[in-house]
């Protein structure tokens, strides 16, 4: 019987840091819609790659986007979360939810925060009966060299509701919250996701937080506005 072998240590450093990845992002018409029922309901087309696979973890968040002149959208569905969901109300950042990171500009060549970029703090929480509240709030980004405008909460739209395994997230930030943003004449954002769940950690878009992503624009990946 041959003797069993002992698989590798992960790398030092992930595979994923080493890449720049540039990410299809389908123009959306009719977002977000009116009425009781889904925000968004974006197509399959807008799914973004699970890129964490790269580096050999399970993604258990699905995470899709579009756009069009008025802003961008956001949909996440996890799995695997049946139970209780926990929103700490002075950490909103470690709560189940999502953070976004937005830069208008996608300027690759700096570490530190300009006004063009943005945070964003997505947490879904339990309601009334079965009910999910959702609440979006922008945040402030860490060693910025300039912060980007503040954006009126009331513009934010955020919904969530509960699926069989666990909860779908649906957002939408409108280009007057994106300062910079601009179609017309850039077509190019720079773009990160964290998906927090305090059970199971984070799902990120790229590299996790062994390194600074969520104030190093450098280190995020570009969104690219797709007209179909």
């Amino acid at each position: 019987m041959s003797a069993s072998t002992t698989p590798p240590p992960p790398p030092l450093i992930p595979t994923s840091f080493y890449a720049r990845f540039a990410l299809a992002c389908p123009k959306v018409e009719g977002i977000p819609r009116a009425g009781k029922g889904r925000l968004l309901d974006l197509p399959d087309a807008c799914i973004l790659p699970a890129l964490a696979e790269i580096d050999g973890r399970s993604p258990w968040a699905e995470v899709r986007v579009g756009w069009n002149a008025g802003g961008l959208g956001i949909a996440v569905e996890v799995s695997g979360k049946p139970g209780t969901l926990s929103r700490v109300a002075d950490r909103p950042e470690e709560s189940d939810g999502l953070q976004l990171w937005i830069d208008t500009r996608n300027t690759r060549d700096i570490h530190r925060a300009s006004r063009y970029c943005h945070r964003f703090i997505a947490t879904v929480s339990p309601g009334e009966g079965k009910a999910l509240v959702a609440e979006l709030r922008q945040a402030k980004i860490a060693r910025a060299s300039a912060d980007s405008p503040t954006a009126d909460p009331s513009e934010l739209l955020a919904s969530a509701h509960r699926t069989r395994t666990g909860y779908r997230l649906e957002l939408y930030v409108p280009a007057s919250a994106l300062h910079g943003f601009d179609p017309e004449t850039n077509r190019r954002l720079g773009f990160s996701y964290r998906v927090t769940d305090p059970d199971r950690g984070d799902q990120h878009l790229t590299v996790g937080r062994e390194f600074p992503v969520g104030e190093d624009p450098s280190l995020w990946a570009t969104l690219e506005l797709m007209e179909g």
